[in-house]
């Protein structure tokens, strides 16, 4: 199962504030930072649990998103969703597909679209 996934950022201190207001939604936090120059920074719920690291990337280079890529954020309910899109979109992501249905709905998932400020793709959903 998946133990971590990493995005890279180009402004640390941007990330951090716009990660910091999306996990103190859905009730995560951060969970430790490396001490160096990258400032690799953990969010989760706790040790143990799946975790989100931000950090500037590890060649020095410049961080880039990835085509095709995206995190997906489970939530509780569908007001949870309409709830952490709202935030986000306070935060300064960028919209990529508002709180809705998608496909059939007997399916019954329900998502909402966007982008961090660096551009990562997310979608924050309840199935059922």
């Amino acid at each position: 199962m998946i133990g971590y996934a990493t995005l890279g950022t180009n402004d640390i201190d941007r990330a951090l504030t716009f990660y910091d207001g999306l996990f103190a939604a859905i009730g995560g936090k951060r969970l430790m930072q490396m001490p160096d120059e990258r400032q690799l920074t953990f969010y989760g719920a706790g040790r143990g649990q799946p975790m989100l690291a931000i950090g500037r990337p590890y060649d020095g280079g410049a961080a880039t998103v990835g085509n095709g890529v995206m995190i997906s954020l489970m939530m509780d309910g569908r007001d949870q969703v309409d709830a952490v899109y709202a935030k986000v979109m306070a935060l300064g992501a960028a919209d990529e597909g508002g709180p809705g249905t998608r496909g059939p709905e007997q399916m019954g998932f329900y998502g909402a679209y966007f982008r961090d400020p660096d551009g990562n793709k997310f979608c924050a959903y309840k199935m059922g």
